[in-house]
C-alpha cells in the first residue's frame, strides 16, 4: 500500500516495533519515514536516537539506513522522530511543483509531465510542451502559481482504481516517477489541488496551498528529450532570491533615473545607445588604424630585396589588424608586419608568399619567446617577452 508518510504527512514522531536489523539497516513493522522515490528525497531524523541517513524501498520493505549500528534488536520498540524542518520543506516543495504544473495547464499547449526533483535550495519540474517558454512565460507561470497559493486551494489525495485514474484525462502521469503511486491492490494515488491540478503521485503534500509560501521561478533550461526544465525555489531561498532581484532592480532603476516599472524601456534605450556608440567607436578605430597604416606606407623598410611595412599599432588586437594586413600585403608592400599589445605583446605578419610569413613570426618568437604560427602568406604570434617597440626594432635591423 502507499507509504504511511504520504497518507499522514503531518506525523513527526511515532513508536514502532523493530522487524529486522542488519548492521546499520533497520526495518520497522510500520514507518512514517518517507522513502526516497519519484524525485522526492528521503526523510531525515532519528531512530532510537540514532541518525537516519537515508530511507529506501527494497523488495517491498522500507529500509532505514542509520549513521551507526543501533543498540536495539529485532522485536524491541523504538521511538522514531522525523526532521520537521526538512519534511515540511519537502511537502511545500512537492505541492508547489503540482501548483506550477497546474499553472502550466492554463498557458502551455500540448502540456506533458516529464518529472521533477527536490533539491536542497531549488526544485525542478520538467515539461513537454509545444509552447516556447520565454521570460514572459516564466513570469506568468510564477504569477499564476503564487495566485493559487494565495487563493488557499485545498490539497487532497485518494486512491482510485488504476483503470479509472488513467481514463481521467486531467490526471498527469509520468512513467519515470510513478514509483510509489501504485498500491498493492492496483489502485493509483491521485493528488488533487482543488480545481487546479490532478496528478498520480506518492509524495508528501501540504493540505492547503497557503502552506506553500512564496514561490520564485529561478530559470529554465533544456535537458534534452524534448523537455523544458523550469527551476524554482520555495521558502527562505525563494524569499532571498526575490529580495535580491528587487534590490538589483531598484539599484538599476536608480542608476538609470527611472522607476522600476520603466526599467525595460530604459534598458532598451541604453542598449540602443551602446550599439550606436560601439558602431561610432569601431568607425573611429578604423580611421585611426588607416591613418597609422598610411604613415607606415610613407616610410617603408627595404629588407631582403623587398619593401616591408613594419610598425606598432596601439589600441588594437591581432584580430583587428589581421584583415588590413592581408589587404596590404603583396599590393602596398611585399610584407606587412605589425606589433601591438593585447594583454601581451603580439606580432602579425602578412605577405604575398615571399617572404614566408611563418618564418617572419618564427624569427620573432625565437628572439622573444611566446608562440605562434601560420601559413606562408599569414601568421601571428603572441605572448612575446618584449614591447611592441622592441619587436619593431628587431625587425628593422
Amino acid at each position: 500500500m502507499s507509504q504511511l508518510a504520504a497518507q499522514s504527512p503531518d506525523v513527526r514522531r511515532f513508536e514502532a516495533t523493530v522487524a529486522d536489523v542488519d548492521g546499520r539497516a533497520v526495518v520497522l513493522d510500520e514507518t512514517y519515514f518517507y522513502a526516497e522515490s519519484g524525485g522526492q528525497p528521503a526523510d531525515r531524523g532519528t531512530l532510537g536516537g540514532v541518525t537516519v541517513e537515508n530511507v529506501q524501498k527494497r523488495d517491498g520493505r522500507t529500509v532505514h539506513h542509520l549513521a551507526a549500528e543501533p543498540d536495539f534488536a529485532a522485536g524491541e520498540s523504538v521511538t522514531a522522530e522525523i526532521d520537521d524542518d526538512f519534511r515540511t520543506y519537502c511537502m511545500r516543495a512537492h505541492s508547489a511543483s503540482h501548483v506550477l504544473y497546474g499553472a502550466g495547464r492554463k498557458i502551455l499547449d500540448e502540456l506533458g509531465y516529464g518529472g521533477f526533483d527536490i533539491g536542497e535550495r531549488k526544485v525542478r519540474v520538467d515539461f513537454t510542451t509545444a509552447t516556447d517558454i520565454t521570460d514572459e512565460t516564466l513570469a506568468e507561470l510564477e504569477r499564476l502559481t503564487n495566485r493559487a497559493v494565495w487563493d488557499s486551494l485545498d490539497v487532497s489525495w485518494e486512491e482510485v482504481p488504476e483503470a479509472e485514474a488513467r481514463e481521467r484525462e486531467e490526471v498527469a502521469f509520468n512513467t519515470k516517477t510513478e514509483e510509489g503511486v501504485m498500491s498493492e491492490s492496483d489502485a493509483v494515488r491521485v493528488v488533487t489541488v482543488a480545481d487546479w491540478d490532478w496528478a498520480a503521485c506518492g509524495g508528501t503534500h501540504v493540505s492547503n496551498t497557503s502552506e506553500i509560501g512564496p514561490v520564485t521561478v529561478l530559470g529554465r533550461s533544456n535537458p534534452g528529450e524534448g523537455l523544458t526544465r523550469v527551476e524554482f525555489a520555495v521558502g527562505p531561498t525563494a524569499i532571498r532570491r526575490r529580495a535580491a532581484d528587487v534590490r538589483a532592480a531598484r539599484e538599476a532603476a536608480t542608476t538609470l533615473d527611472v522607476g522600476v516599472s520603466e526599467l525595460p524601456e530604459a534598458a532598451q534605450r541604453v542598449s540602443e545607445q551602446v550599439e550606436t556608440l560601439e558602431a561610432d567607436l569601431n568607425d573611429a578605430k578604423e580611421e585611426v588604424l588607416n591613418a597609422r597604416l598610411a604613415e607606415l606606407r610613407e616610410d617603408p623598410l627595404e629588407r631582403d630585396g623587398g619593401e616591408w611595412l613594419v610598425g606598432t599599432v596601439s589600441g588594437f588586437g591581432p584580430n583587428e589588424v589581421a584583415d588590413r594586413a592581408r589587404e596590404l600585403a603583396g599590393d602596398a608592400a611585399d610584407a606587412v608586419v605589425l606589433s601591438g599589445e593585447d594583454g601581451a605583446t603580439f606580432v602579425v605578419a602578412a605577405t604575398g608568399g615571399s617572404p614566408d610569413a611563418g618564418d617572419v613570426v618564427d624569427d620573432v618568437t625565437d628572439a622573444f619567446g611566446g608562440g605562434g604560427g601560420g601559413s606562408p602568406t599569414f601568421a601571428q604570434g603572441g605572448g612575446l617577452d618584449a614591447s611592441p617597440e622592441e619587436v619593431v626594432a628587431f625587425l628593422r635591423k
